[in-house]
């Protein structure tokens, strides 16, 4: 088994929704950011590989047939050497709703997230530890909070991926756009059932409201609040 599909899209680009897309096309596994939060291990590698220092890519990958989403997108050149036959999907949208859309959900769950929360909660601790290192202090510069930068960092990896990638391994995709350029692009079969359209969004929002207030109330209810995470993400 190996990478046949590169994800090059920025998170809530609908990775989600694409992630369940590839894998019901029989491209299972996909690697996602909740990959990471299954396999906490992984986030000190992703973290080695921002830093520039050695990864063993089939290593990490084994077992997966994709990738979409952060950490991965970011490494999209290196997979390409790496998998010189696999295709590349870059999931787009309007830099507006992207950005609201992610300052909403994972920005919003890791500036929320104190240090001894994420210690409790170590699935959770490393996923926020990972997004920090290599996206909001790495590719975002730190900058995140500035919409006009944020948008501009996104519009520019799009353009990057369209220059670097040849357009004949390379797939703009929308996932509004369903499966049909999916399928053509991927030569497989259209399903005769509705695209996925999966959407984390209010669960992630609801998951910084929470523990934002729990920080405030104290140290017991954040304990508790902990334990449903660790409860719920088993």
């Amino acid at each position: 088994m190996t990478i046949k599909i590169i994800g090059a899209g920025f998170g809530r680009t609908g990775t989600t929704s694409l992630k369940a897309a590839l894998e019901r096309l029989g491209f299972d596994k996909c690697h996602h950011m909740s990959e990471v939060v299954q396999n906490p291990r992984e986030a000190r590698v992703w973290r080695a590989a921002y830093r520039g220092e050695p990864v063993d890519w089939r290593a990490l990958l084994r077992g997966y047939q994709a990738t979409t989403d952060w950490p991965a997108c970011t490494f999209y050149q290196q997979l390409m050497r790496e998998f010189p036959d696999a295709k590349v999907l870059l999931t787009v949208r309007d830099p507006d709703r992207w950005y609201a859309s992610a300052r909403e959900t994972i920005f919003s769950l890791s500036a929320v997230s104190p240090t001894w929360f994420r210690a409790l909660v170590p699935r959770i601790g490393q996923v926020v530890k990972l997004s920090e290192h290599n996206i909001w202090e790495g590719t975002f510069a730190g900058r995140f909070l500035d919409p006009a930068f944020a948008r501009a960092v996104f519009v520019a990896h799009i353009e990057e991926v369209k220059r670097v990638v040849p357009p004949e391994r390379l797939l703009v995709y929308n996932v509004a756009e369903g499966w049909a350029p999916l399928c053509e692009f991927l030569g497989v079969p259209v399903p005769d059932e509705p695209f996925p359209r999966l959407n984390e969004r209010e669960f992630l929002r609801a998951m910084a409201r929470r523990i934002k207030l729990a920080s405030i109330l104290g140290p017991g209810l954040l304990v508790a609040l902990a334990l449903v995470l660790a409860l719920l993400l088993t």
